[in-house]
């Protein structure tokens, strides 16, 4: 016997019935951005290596640690699973010259890859949703990203949420904070961890974002990017928190929010939950006026957010906001095999005229008995069973039989026409 195959550790299957309330929440997902009107862009999986490595950084833990990446044997050319999908949003919109025109609003979403421990809520394929808006400078555009978001939240039912919020300024300001962080953590370079001696010269910034508990007092002393903000930067971040109390919208600034890559400024944000453990963030963006010009194009500014749907989903069921998995409106048992071409198209007009109906499907002995097909009826999780008997169909009729809500209420079987397929349908799916 051949060895059994399995699917790569952190690479999950997706089927029935959560594949269904996968659907349910691209379907809601789709929705919501069709009303603020974001439309679709879908980018390739694999992604030149120099993209990430120009984009997100050198030194960020996605590029140093977590990209798959190999040569491409046929061309030599250095290849990447995509590990976020921004900088291809930009890279595509740079190719196709998208923003001639004017700005846009787009949304992605599919398979994300990095090499990580996967852990709940983690895996090493997962998937992202992003809005991205490209070729917008002011904080209005921020404030609707993050509207938007909260918006989703109220929609799926979900509580326990919330925003934290803070400005990066500009390369010049965040330089000169950087300067002074490494100087005030290299005279406390006794207290820092093997990870943040590492980064104290290549991204520092990054060090106060650490989860160390004994280094939080040292993190919490560090000076401040708030403190070297100029006017233009302090600006933007006031009318962002302007236009978010206009809307109700409750945040928190966190001054050591700094988001994992280094294309962001000005607004950052994160939108948390104590619900997941370790893995709180739901979802998180803000503003990259710096990437089209770091991957070949010109300054434009952009701000955008990307949602993790495992943590949503997985968010969803532990507040018990899953829907049920759909089922069919009715199942049709069908005793004698050799009735199928008749019974056949009438399903198939029953489902052309919306209603969902599932057929016994037999085997090379028949159909099997009535007691099996019943059974599997119920199980299907129909509300009704179509009976297409030797007496209804010689009659011209098919019966149907209450298996739910209807069985106290009617619980003899009644007779409808095999011609009026419309009136079948209209049956079976009324509530």
């Amino acid at each position: 016997m051949a060895e059994k195959l399995v699917a790569v550790k952190g690479m999950n299957d997706i089927a029935p019935p959560q594949s269904a309330h996968w659907e349910w929440l691209e379907d809601t997902l789709r929705a919501l951005m069709a009303r603020y009107g974001y439309r679709n862009l879908r980018t390739p999986i694999v992604e030149p290596t120099a993209l990430f490595v120009r984009g997100l950084g050198e030194v960020t833990d996605i590029v140093e640690k977590e990209m798959y990446s190999f040569e491409d044997k046929l061309n030599g050319e250095h290849l990447t699973l995509r590990p976020e999908n921004t900088a291809g949003v930009v890279r595509a919109a740079l190719e196709s010259n998208m923003l001639y025109e004017g700005p846009k609003r787009l949304y992605y979403m599919g398979p994300m890859f990095r090499h990580e421990r996967p852990q709940r809520g983690r895996y090493r394929q997962f998937h992202q949703f992003g809005a991205e808006a490209l070729g917008f400078a002011g904080p209005d555009v921020d404030a609707e990203l993050i509207v938007l978001a909260s918006d989703l939240w109220a929609q799926l039912g979900l509580t326990g949420i919330e925003l934290e919020i803070n400005s990066l300024g500009q390369p010049a300001e965040r330089l000169a904070h950087r300067q002074a962080l490494i100087a005030y953590l290299e005279a406390h370079a006794d207290q820092l961890d093997e990870d943040a001696r590492r980064r104290l010269h290549s991204n520092p910034l990054r060090i106060l974002d650490t989860k160390n508990p004994a280094m939080q007092a040292l993190v919490n002393a560090a000076p401040r990017l708030m403190d070297h903000l100029g006017a233009e930067s302090l600006a933007h971040f006031e009318r962002l928190k302007a236009l978010l109390d206009a809307h109700g919208i409750a945040y928190r600034v966190n001054p050591r929010l700094v988001r994992g890559m280094d294309y962001y400024n000005l607004s950052v944000f994160e939108f948390v939950t104590t619900q997941l453990g370790s893995q709180g963030t739901v979802c998180a963006g803000g503003r990259y006026d710096g990437l089209f010009e770091q991957i070949g194009g010109k300054p434009t500014p952009a701000v955008g957010w990307a949602l993790g749907m495992e943590r949503i989903l997985e968010l969803l069921k532990e507040q018990g906001r899953l829907p049920d998995a759909p089922v069919p409106d009715a199942y049709a048992v069908v005793p004698d095999a050799a009735d199928l071409p008749r019974v056949m198209p009438l399903l198939r007009a029953l489902r052309a005229a919306g209603a969902r109906v599932q057929m016994h499907a037999g085997g090379p002995d028949g159909m099997g008995s009535m007691k099996s097909q019943f059974k599997k009826a119920d199980a299907s999780g129909a509300r009704w069973a179509l009976i297409f008997g030797a007496d209804e169909l010689a009659q011209g009729h098919v019966a149907l039989k209450p298996l739910r809500g209807e069985r106290d209420a009617a619980p003899s079987q009644a007779a409808m026409p095999l011609s009026d397929a419309q009136a079948i349908a209209a049956r079976v799916r009324a509530h």
